[in-house]
């Protein structure tokens, strides 16, 4: 299994702070970033390669990873044009390291508990996140499932069979390459500011995808400083303590 780390964004809802540095680099306690503590993570599971997806400030974030001591063997694709597209073009950049592997794709600015990267990672089939104990955000991703299966991730996707979904995803490698495949018909037809999701939704009967229900478990994106906060002392109650 590879892990797929996407960091191509810029950050802008963190305000001043991803001047400094690139989202993933965000301290969530004193010793850890958000993106020190995936590989952490994914070294416990035995991930041994890793496709790190790079745009804004992508020097520093090449000089920070490789200073880290982790084994994990790191591959970095950087997309140069990471302020006009969505990380859609930052996977079709990475295609041909992903092809034919199961794959654990990871948002780059998301905090899991060690046992949910672990159940995630354990699944038989294709999985993503979800947690049936929190309400629908107004802004944030959300999975509509039917008949247990997911058909559809968005942003505007609402109903009595939506469920709160966080970006992190364990593909089969059949599946993943059928996404992808997908992926590359968006970017030959100029479909390249939109989520990733949107091809998956295109195609999804063809993808099975199941939902992983975390309920509870800390699993969560970290957009703006209200959310660093509110992560950071989970983690540290959760995860440190």
């Amino acid at each position: 299994m590879i892990a797929l780390l996407l960091n191509s964004g810029l950050g802008t809802r963190m305000g001043d702070e991803t001047q400094e540095h690139p989202k993933c680099m965000t301290k969530i306690s004193d010793r850890e970033t958000i993106i020190s503590w995936q590989l952490k993570c994914l070294e416990r599971i035995g991930v041994t390669d890793a496709v790190v997806t790079t745009g804004h400030l992508s020097d520093m974030l090449e000089e920070y990873l490789l200073s880290l001591d982790t084994p994990i063997r790191i591959h970095f694709v950087h997309n140069p044009r990471y302020r006009e597209t969505n990380y859609i073009d930052s996977m079709y950049l990475a295609c041909d390291l992903l092809a034919d592997q199961e794959v654990l794709s990871l948002h780059g600015d998301l905090v899991m508990h060690p046992e949910a990267m672990a159940r995630l990672a354990g699944s038989p089939v294709s999985a993503v996140t979800v947690d049936s104990t929190l309400p629908l955000p107004e802004k944030d991703f959300k999975g509509r499932i039917r008949d247990g299966r997911l058909m559809e991730v968005g942003v505007n996707v609402y109903g009595e069979d939506c469920v709160v979904l966080q970006p992190a995803y364990r593909f089969l490698a059949a599946d993943f390459d059928r996404w992808m495949q997908e992926i590359r018909r968006f970017i030959a037809e100029g479909t390249e500011k939109v989520y990733a999701e949107n091809a998956f939704n295109a195609v999804w009967e063809e993808i099975p995808v199941y939902p992983l229900d975390l309920a509870g478990l800390l699993c969560a994106e970290i957009d703006n400083q209200a959310d660093k906060e509110y992560v950071s002392a989970r983690f540290a109650k959760e995860v440190l303590a």
